[in-house]
C-alpha cells in the first residue's frame, strides 16, 4: 500500500527533467503560452454554447455566470502558479500530484487528463463541424449529407441517422500530424489562430455595441 502512494522528489523530478539528448527541448516562450492559454479559452463554446444559454436558459443573468467562472479560473490559475513555481517542470497536475500526494493519485491524475483533452477536442472538432456545414452551405451553396456530418447517436427530423461526422474527424486528423510536427510549428498556427479569434471577438463588440437595447435585459432572468 505504501508504495502506491509513494511520492517522488523534487530533486529526483529536477534531475529527469535536465537539459538532455532525451529530455524535452523548451521551445516555447512567454508570448506563445500566453497564447496557448487564450486559445484554450476562446473556443467553440464562446460562440456557440453562450447563445444557446443565454436564449434558452438564463437569459441576461448568463452574465453571472461568467463572472463565477471567471473567478474560479482565476483561483485555479494562482494554483497552478504556485506550483509551477515550486516544481518548475513540464508535467501539469500530474508532475504537481506525483511530488505531493503520490504514485497512485497521480495515475489518476494522469488519466483525467487524457479524458479531459479527449472530450474537450471532440467537443470543439464538432463545433468546428457545425461551422463548416454552415459556410459550406451559406456561401458555397454546398450540404453534406446528414448522415456524414452527425455522429450515430444522432437522428434528424426527416428520420436519417448518422454514420460518422467526417468534417470533424478530418479536424482532428489535421491539428494531430501538425502537433507530430514539433510544439514550435504548432504554436506558431496557434499564435495565428488566436489573433484571428480575438480579432473577430472585439470587431463583434465593436460592432455589436449600438444594437445593445437595456430593455432586453428586463427580467434579468428567465422566469421559471
Amino acid at each position: 500500500m505504501s508504495k502506491l502512494f509513494a511520492k517522488k522528489q523534487l530533486s529526483v523530478l529536477l534531475a529527469e527533467a535536465g537539459e538532455s539528448e532525451k529530455g524535452l527541448k523548451r521551445t516555447l516562450g512567454a508570448g506563445s503560452l500566453i497564447a496557448l492559454g487564450i486559445g484554450a479559452i476562446i473556443g467553440a463554446g464562446l460562440f456557440v454554447r453562450t447563445a444557446a444559454a443565454a436564449g434558452q436558459h438564463a437569459g441576461p443573468a448568463v452574465t453571472i455566470s461568467f463572472i463565477i467562472a471567471a473567478i474560479g479560473c482565476a483561483l485555479a490559475g494562482l494554483c497552478y502558479a504556485e506550483f509551477a513555481s515550486m516544481i518548475p517542470i513540464a508535467g501539469s497536475a500530474y508532475t504537481y500530484s506525483y511530488a505531493t500526494l503520490g504514485e497512485f493519485i497521480a495515475w489518476i491524475i494522469g488519466w483525467d487528463l487524457v479524458l479531459e483533452y479527449a472530450l474537450g477536442a471532440a467537443t470543439v472538432a464538432i463545433g468546428w463541424s457545425q461551422y463548416l456545414n454552415k459556410l459550406l452551405t451559406n456561401v458555397f451553396h454546398v450540404t453534406i449529407p446528414y448522415q456524414w456530418c452527425h455522429s450515430p447517436f444522432e437522428t434528424s427530423d426527416a428520420g436519417v441517422q448518422g454514420i460518422m461526422n467526417v468534417p470533424s474527424l478530418f479536424i482532428l486528423l489535421a491539428l494531430t500530424l501538425l502537433l507530430i510536427r514539433g510544439t514550435q510549428g504548432s504554436a506558431i498556427v496557434n499564435n495565428i489562430i488566436v489573433i484571428t479569434k480575438v480579432a473577430i471577438v472585439m470587431l463583434f463588440i465593436f460592432l455589436g455595441w449600438k444594437f445593445i437595447n437595456p430593455a432586453n435585459h428586463t427580467p434579468f432572468t428567465i422566469p421559471g
